[in-house]
């Protein structure tokens, strides 16, 4: 394996740990994140006079010089595989991705291979500099097999580190679309009796909880008032279907990103969504309500009704502001079709 050596030198007023100096001074063109300065730190590969520095809170001095020895990013044991995608943006920095429906986004012990990751393998090949020293591509938020739409990736440590932060800060722009049994209201009594559920100005829901994994399904998780994970889901109705009202189409904002986040909530709210095999329930809309073939096609819609369909977020390196709309696939397009009438 190759390896690289960078020399480094402390400008003026440096922060008062070593691997916060490094971070600040390390030339751009480097990509090195905090987190893997700290890991070069930790492994003796930051020197100075020749000398192993493995204390990432070392106290550095304006005019020190540190020398770097960077091996080259190591092969994944992931298999690249060549899997069409559809990309939406990419440069030396990111990719962004309009995820299919059916597509697992990293390898797990039940999808080991056909992944989006296995295919920003073959699709990035070279131009993947490495995050955290493996050449691979960043995964900074994931969306469900099922769900289809928007998704980026890092290609260089830098832009994971920063994207992640982005994701951590809660600055990223995500918007979805879904639709569910009915139409959240202000107005309907019964949701002024469900915990965490409001309202804001324009007929706004607000949903705030508590996510946790289910007690006895280790695969689903669960709304709680006591430990978990805190979770914001706003909503608002787009569109109606039926007469009454059985079904509606719903833009989703996240101000956390947890794990089936939009689909337990909205179960919450007595609100699942549309096909969705495990937050669902057995509910089927009233086919006198709707037009005909409209409840035919929501109860034989094969997984849950939701699309990424905004992503904004802040360029890693350049700082400009990004956002990216995927239209919705042609399955929720038929869907609403047959609802519409």
């Amino acid at each position: 394996m190759s390896v690289s050596r960078l020399r480094v030198t402390i400008a003026a007023d440096p922060p008062p740990r070593l691997d916060k100096a490094l971070a600040r001074d390390v030339p751009e063109a480097a990509a090195l994140s905090r987190s893997r300065l700290a890991r070069l730190i930790a492994e003796g590969a930051v020197l100075k006079d020749g000398d192993p520095v493995t204390d990432a809170k070392a106290k550095p001095a304006e005019g020190e010089t540190y020398e770097l020895v960077i091996e080259e990013a190591a092969e994944t044991d992931m298999v690249a595989e060549t899997i069409p995608l559809n990309v939406v943006y990419e440069d030396a920095e990111l990719i962004v991705i309009d995820k299919p429906v059916g597509m697992v986004v990293h390898p797990a012990p039940g999808s080991p291979g056909g992944t989006l990751v296995n295919a920003l393998l073959a699709h990035c090949g070279d131009s993947l500099s490495g995050v955290g020293g493996v050449a691979r591509p960043g995964i900074v938020h994931r969306i469900d097999k099922d769900t289809s739409g928007l998704l980026v990736a890092a290609k260089t440590d830098q832009a994971h580190h920063a994207l992640a932060a982005q994701f951590e800060a809660h600055t990223v722009e995500r918007h979805y679309l879904a639709v569910v049994h009915g139409a959240p209201d202000a107005a309907d009594p019964r949701l002024r009796g469900v915990r965490g559920v409001s309202f804001e100005d324009g007929n706004i829901l607000k949903i705030t909880t508590q996510l946790a994994r289910h007690r006895t399904d280790r695969q689903r998780q669960a709304v709680t008032f006591h430990g978990g994970k805190h979770a914001v889901t706003r909503a608002r109705v787009v569109e109606t279907f039926g007469q009454p009202v059985a079904a509606s189409l719903v833009d989703c904002w996240l101000e956390t990103g947890r794990t089936h986040q939009i689909r337990v909530h909205m179960a919450h709210a007595g609100h699942g969504l549309i096909g969705d095999p495990v937050y669902g329930g057995k509910r089927r809309l009233s086919a006198r309500a709707l037009p005909p073939g409209g409840a035919e096609a929501a109860a034989a819609f094969p997984r849950q009704a939701l699309h990424a369909a905004t992503l904004g977020f802040e360029h890693p390196v350049s700082g400009d502001m990004m956002c990216f709309e995927a239209p919705l696939p042609e399955d929720m397009q038929s869907l609403l079709a047959a609802l519409r009438g």
